[in-house]
C-alpha cells in the first residue's frame, strides 16, 4: 500500500506512532473535504428556497429569476473538467484552497447584492470556484484513502454528504429564509468555507513538482464550449420549448463540440481528459450511474417540494424537516453499502439493487393525491429513496476513481461532478416539460375551476414521478449490463498530509 507518510529510517515504535498519527489525520482530512463538498452541494437547493424572498427584495421579474439558478449551473457545469485538470497540474491543496476562498468571496457578494445583476454575477462566481473546489475535494479523498477498508468507509461518508446535501439545503434554506433573511442562504457559506480553509491549511501538504504543467488548450476550449452549450440548451428547453431555434442550436452545437473534443483527446500529447479514464468499464459505469441519478433525483426535490408547499401547505422549514428521513436513509446506506455489501456482492449488485429500491420509492410517490398523508404516502417513499440512492451513489463515487494514477485523480473526479451536473440539467428540462404538458392536457379535458387546477398540479407531479421511476429502472438494467462485478481497485496514493 502506498502510504501518506514521508519515508525514512525510523524505529519500529516511532513508525507505529507515525502510522497512528497519519490514520487520525486522514479522518480529519475527510471532515474538511466533507464540509467543502456539503457547501457546494447544498448551494443548489438552499438558493431555490430563498429565491422567492430574494426576488421580492430585489424586485426582478419571473422571467429573470431562472438566471440565478442557470448562471451557477452554466459556470459550474462547463468548467468542471478544467477545474479537475488544474488540480492535477498545480496541486490539489492549492486548487482546493483557491476554490474555497473564491466561493466564500462570491457568496459574500451574493449576500450583499443590491441588484439582480450583482446577484447573478455572484452566482456565476460561485459556479467558477465551485468547479475548482468540487473535483479537488474528491481527488484529495481518492489519493488520501487507499487502504480498502478505510477507503470504503471514507467514500461512504463522502457519498452520504453528496447525496444528502440537497435535502439539507432545503432544510437550511427554509430555516434561514424564515428566521433570518434570504441573504443568509449566501452568507452561511462563509462559515463552511472558513472551517474548511483552516483545516486545509493545517492538514494538507504543500504541492511540490519539478515538472512544468502542460494544459490541453484546444481540448479545454472545446469541452468548455460543449458543456456550456448542452447545459444552456437544456435550460432553454425548459423555458422556450424543445423546438425553439435557440434550444436546438445550443444542444446540437454542444453535442457536435463534444464529439470534436473526443477526437482531439486521441491526438494531443497532454489530453485534458485521457480517454483511458472513461474507457474503463468500472469507471465508465460509475459515471453513468451518477448521470442517471442526476436525472431522477431532480423529480424528488423539485416536484415533491412543490407538492408539500403548494398542495399540503407546508412552510419552507416544514418542507425541509419532511425530507430528513431521506437524509437518514442516505446516511445509513452510504456508510454501510461500501464496507459491508460491496465486498460480498460486488458493485453491479449494489448499484442495480439501489436503483430498484429507489424506483420502488418513486413508484410509491405516484400515489399522492390532494389530501394524502405524509406518514402514509411520503415518509415510506423518502426512506426507500434514501436507502437506494445512498448505497448506489457511495459505491459509484468509489468506482469512479478506481485504479486511476494520482496525476489523473483530479480530472477523474471532475467527471463525477460533470455527470451529475449534466444529468441534473437534463432532468430539469425534461421532467419540467413533461410535468407542464401533463397539467395542460389534464386541465384542457375538464371543466375549468380551482379543483381542476389543483388536481392538474397533482397530475403533473405524479407524471414526473412515473418518468423518474422508469429512469431508475433503466439505470438498474444498464448498470447490470455494463458494470463488472469486481470490487473497485484503490487509486494510487500520494503524500497529501502536512508534516
Amino acid at each position: 500500500m502506498t502510504t501518506t507518510l514521508e519515508t525514512g529510517t525510523k524505529s519500529p515504535a516511532a513508525a507505529d506512532a507515525g502510522r497512528r498519527g497519519s490514520h487520525a489525520l486522514r479522518w480529519w482530512v475527510l471532515a474538511v473535504l466533507g464540509i467543502a463538498q456539503l457547501m457546494v452541494v447544498l448551494d443548489a437547493t438552499i438558493v431555490n428556497i430563498a429565491l422567492p424572498a430574494a426576488q421580492a427584495d430585489l424586485g426582478f421579474g419571473d422571467g429573470d429569476r431562472q438566471w440565478v439558478i442557470t448562471g451557477y449551473a452554466l459556470a459550474f457545469g462547463s468548467l468542471l473538467l478544467l477545474g479537475g485538470r488544474l488540480s492535477d497540474l498545480f496541486g490539489r491543496r492549492n486548487t482546493f484552497i483557491i476554490g474555497l476562498i473564491g466561493f466564500a468571496v462570491a457568496s459574500a457578494i451574493g449576500g450583499a447584492a443590491t441588484t439582480f445583476e450583482m446577484l447573478v454575477a455572484a452566482r456565476v462566481g460561485q459556479g467558477v470556484f465551485g468547479a475548482l473546489l468540487a473535483p479537488a475535494a474528491l481527488s484529495l479523498l481518492t489519493v488520501t484513502f487507499t487502504e480498502p477498508g478505510e477507503r470504503a468507509k471514507a467514500f461512504g461518508i463522502f457519498g452520504a454528504v453528496a447525496g444528502a446535501g440537497g435535502a439539507i439545503g432545503l432544510l437550511l434554506g427554509g430555516a434561514l429564509t424564515e428566521w433570518a433573511s434570504w441573504r443568509w442562504a449566501m452568507y452561511v457559506n462563509l462559515i463552511f468555507a472558513a472551517v474548511a480553509l483552516v483545516g486545509a491549511v493545517l492538514l494538507l501538504a504543500k504541492h511540490t513538482s519539478t515538472a512544468r504543467p502542460k494544459l490541453d488548450w484546444p481540448g479545454t476550449i472545446t469541452v468548455t464550449a460543449a458543456l456550456f452549450g448542452i447545459v444552456y440548451g437544456f435550460s432553454q428547453a425548459e423555458s422556450e420549448g424543445w423546438t425553439a431555434p435557440s434550444t436546438l442550436a445550443f444542444l446540437i452545437g454542444g453535442t457536435v463540440l463534444l464529439a470534436v473534443f473526443g477526437w482531439l483527446e486521441t491526438r494531443v500529447a497532454h489530453p485534458l481528459l485521457p480517454l483511458r479514464i472513461v474507457a474503463d468499464r468500472t469507471r465508465g459505469a460509475s459515471y453513468l450511474t451518477v448521470f442517471i441519478m442526476g436525472i431522477g433525483m431532480f423529480a424528488i426535490f423539485l416536484f415533491l417540494t412543490y407538492y408539500m408547499q403548494l398542495t399540503l401547505q407546508y412552510s419552507p422549514i416544514m418542507t425541509g424537516v419532511a425530507f430528513l428521513p431521506m437524509v437518514a436513509g442516505m446516511v445509513a446506506s452510504s456508510t454501510t453499502a461500501p464496507s459491508l455489501l460491496l465486498p460480498k456482492v460486488g458493485p453491479k449488485v449494489v448499484i442495480s439493487g439501489g436503483f430498484l429500491v429507489a424506483a420502488a420509492g418513486m413508484l410509491w410517490l405516484t400515489q399522492i393525491g390532494l389530501d394524502t398523508g405524509y406518514a402514509t404516502h411520503i415518509l415510506p417513499a423518502l426512506v426507500l429513496l434514501g436507502l437506494g440512492l445512498g448505497g448506489a451513489m457511495s459505491v459509484a463515487f468509489q468506482g469512479s476513481t478506481a485504479g486511476v494514477d494520482h496525476e489523473d485523480a483530479g480530472v477523474a473526479s471532475a467527471m463525477v461532478n460533470t455527470s451529475q451536473q449534466v444529468g441534473g440539467s437534463i432532468g430539469t428540462a425534461l421532467l419540467s416539460t413533461i410535468a407542464a404538458s401533463a397539467m395542460t392536457d389534464y386541465v384542457a379535458a375538464r371543466q375549468p375551476g380551482p379543483l381542476t387546477m389543483a388536481q392538474g398540479a397533482i397530475e403533473s407531479y405524479t407524471t414526473s414521478f412515473w418518468w423518474a421511476t422508469a429512469t431508475f429502472v433503466l439505470g438498474a438494467i444498464v448498470i447490470g449490463v455494463l458494470m463488472p462485478n469486481t470490487v473497485p481497485a484503490p487509486a494510487e496514493g500520494e503524500p497529501v498530509l502536512a508534516h
